[in-house]
């Protein structure tokens, strides 16, 4: 199955993609739709026609998550550009929801920074509550996986030994369109191409499969610290490509598109205004 979030004019509604059919969810928000503890079994059984998704506006596609836990240096072709041996342990950071906008709205490029940089992410979607999860637990608490564009303020991140602050400005980081539950990419391990394109030039192609640690690890992992609720996001980490490791270095200027792409779940593409 396909979900989403789409924007309507009495507000948002979380709804399955079915080819060009949007079918209502009964929920203002996926994330909203995802604590129901059969949301499988209502998404597949829903069947109230709402609009056309040729048509559709995506809202983001959970919009108060209440945590998103991103992984830097997951990809070994990233790690081997930035100069980084391989990691023993995942790599995480946090992400807040007020940096997360819609699949095609434009990204605001902050006046703060000169060095504004793409990442094309695979994001787990959990759909159930865990802690300390491991094997299939690990894996049937991920409900399906998404697109992001991990958008980051490159001479912000390295201001200090810590990124949160070059990974947090506001309305800068686009995910969705839609969540595709593993069965349709899969399974939990999926290896899928994953790609950025700006103004149409290839940045980054890889694929999911060179991930170091994979969706269910990572699930196991986060959840060993935290509990994980359903709608929270996993950004699992970008493939090699990005502007800052370029000789010179490239990045983001107002009027660019930027296309970050996933085989099987779709693009987040958006242009870049002047903040």
């Amino acid at each position: 199955m396909k979900l989403a979030t789409i924007r309507t004019p009495d507000g948002t509604r979380a709804v399955r993609v079915d080819a060009d059919h949007l079918i209502d969810l009964g929920a203002a928000d996926l994330g909203d739709f995802l604590a129901r503890d059969d949301w499988a079994d209502a998404a597949a059984a829903a069947s109230a026609v709402i609009g056309s998704a040729s048509d559709a506006e995506y809202a983001t596609l959970i919009g108060h998550p209440s945590k998103v836990v991103c992984v830097g240096l997951n990809y070994a072709t990233h790690i081997t550009e930035m100069g980084r041996p391989l990691p023993e342990h995942p790599t995480l950071f946090p992400k807040f929801a007020d940096t997360l906008i819609g699949a095609h709205d434009p990204i605001v490029r902050p006046e703060e920074t000169q060095e504004f940089d793409w990442e094309a992410e695979l994001v787990v979607v959990i759909g159930k509550p865990v802690r300390r999860a491991s094997g299939a637990e690990a894996e049937a608490a991920i409900a399906g996986f998404t697109v992001m564009n991990d958008i980051t303020c490159r001479d912000w991140q390295f201001r200090t030994r810590e990124w949160t602050q070059g990974k947090n400005f506001d309305s800068t980081t686009p995910v969705g369109p839609v969540l595709v539950t593993p069965d349709e990419v899969g399974g939990v391990r999926p290896a899928l191409a994953i790609s950025t394109e700006v103004d149409g030039q290839t940045m980054q192609s890889d694929t999911t499969g060179d991930l170091v640690f994979d969706p269910v690890a990572l699930v196991e992992y986060v959840s060993t610290m935290i509990r994980l609720n359903p709608g929270d996001l996993i950004a699992s980490g970008t493939p090699g490509g990005v502007g800052h490791a370029r000789k010179p270095p490239v990045y983001l200027a107002a009027g660019q598109t930027v296309t970050c792409t996933i085989e099987g779940i779709g693009s987040v593409s958006n242009e870049v205004v002047a903040g």
